[in-house]
Parts: structure tokens; C-alpha cells; sequence
């Protein structure tokens, strides 16, 4: 009997959260359309997960390998074997990382009220646009001509420009900042992204020097006994 309620239990668990995730999934249309009460509920009043957020971006990662891989060449010609996957999906992901750390250490340090999980949760919302758009046009881009790739592209852009006015509403109602304060924020962080790779890549240039110099070494002594 103890067994046949505890899987009960665990089926109603499960269950509901499934239910939870796909709300909270099903909501990030409404933040497409409604950005500012969209992201003001989605953090406040709990409506956004990092499910959600999650699986909108691995969404956006297969729909950017979909995108190299089935857009018609008439669109975009791409030598799909010279295409690296991993590479592909740092493309997306470091900026991604780079951008919540900077955003958030930045705005931490000037009032602002979004933590280090809001601003990813906020991130990952404003993605929605682009598999939403793009794998359609990926999908017609195969019956277009060379005179209606016009289409394709003003489509594509809105894709990203969509993406970038929500991800500027995200981190408005986060940190609850006017829109000028917003906006020079914006820019701070990417003039933070920009300091934080220059050090991330000086460090990994200085490691590499001190390795190469160890092994060197090590060499030459070995060569030396020898």
C-alpha cells in the first residue's frame, strides 16, 4: 500500500511538473508581445522557470545548426562539411554567458534589483523570437527565387531586432531602471563583455607561454642528462 502511494505521489510530482514547465514555456509568448508587463510578471510574480528559459536556448542552438544545414542555397550558401557544430553553439552560448556575468555584476554595483538568475532567465526569454522565425523561413526559404530572398532576409533581421528589444525590455523591468539608465547600462556591458574576453584570452595566452616554457625546460634538461 506505502509503495502504491508513493508512486502515486511521484506520478502526481511529475505531472505537475510538466504542467509547471509547459506554462511557464507557453508564457514566453506572451512576453514576445507584451515585453514590459511580460518580464515585470516573469520575474515578481514567479511566471518565467529555468526550464523554460533552457529549453529556448538549446532551441536556439538547433535552430541555428538547422538554419547552416537546410536554408537553401539560393539564400545562403554554406559548405556544411567545413561547418563545426561545437563551434556553432559557442557562438551562442559564451556571449550568452559573457553578457548575464557582466550585465549582472555591473548593475549589482549600481542598484539594480535583477540577480544573476533573473538575468539569464531574462535572456533566455528574449530569445524566443528567433526559432519562432527562423525555422518557418528556413522551411520557405526552399521554395523562394533568387528575386524573393528579399523576404527571407527582412524576416531574418526582425528575428534578431526582436531579440535585441526584448532582451532590453528584460533588462529594464529586472533591474527596474527608466529607459535611459537602460540604455547606458547596455552599453556598459558591452564594453564589459569586451574587457572580459581581452582578460579571458590574456590569461589563457600567459598559461599557454608558461606551459610552452615548462616543457621547454624540461626538455632541455632531459636533453642536458642525456
Amino acid at each position: 500500500m506505502s509503495n502504491f502511494v508513493t508512486r502515486r505521489l511521484k506520478k502526481l510530482t511529475l505531472k505537475e511538473t510538466y504542467v509547471r514547465f509547459f506554462s511557464t514555456l507557453k508564457y514566453a509568448l506572451y512576453v514576445m508581445f507584451h515585453p514590459a508587463d511580460g518580464y515585470w510578471d516573469l520575474i515578481h510574480a514567479k511566471r518565467g522557470s529555468y526550464a523554460a528559459a533552457n529549453f529556448i536556448v538549446i532551441l536556439t542552438l538547433f535552430t541555428q545548426i538547422w538554419r547552416l544545414r537546410f536554408t537553401s542555397f539560393v539564400v545562403m550558401n554554406v559548405y556544411w562539411e567545413a561547418v563545426n557544430i561545437f563551434k556553432e553553439f559557442a557562438t551562442i552560448l559564451l556571449p550568452l554567458a559573457v553578457f548575464c556575468i557582466c550585465n549582472w555584476a555591473l548593475t549589482t554595483l549600481f542598484d539594480g534589483k535583477g540577480h544573476l538568475g533573473d538575468v539569464y532567465m531574462g535572456t533566455g526569454y528574449a530569445l524566443a523570437p528567433y526559432p519562432l522565425i527562423q525555422i518557418p523561413i528556413i522551411i520557405i526559404s526552399n521554395f523562394v527565387t533568387r528575386d524573393e530572398v528579399a523576404f527571407y532576409t527582412i524576416f531574418n533581421t526582425i528575428s534578431i531586432l526582436w531579440c535585441a528589444m526584448l532582451l532590453f525590455m528584460a533588462m529594464m523591468m529586472i533591474h527596474q531602471y527608466s529607459f535611459g539608465k537602460t540604455l547606458l547600462f547596455t552599453v556598459f556591458t558591452i564594453f564589459g563583455m569586451l574587457i572580459f574576453i581581452f582578460i579571458i584570452l590574456l590569461f589563457f595566452s600567459m598559461i599557454s607561454q608558461g606551459v610552452s616554457f615548462f616543457v621547454a625546460l624540461g626538455r632541455e634538461i632531459i636533453f642536458r642528462l642525456n
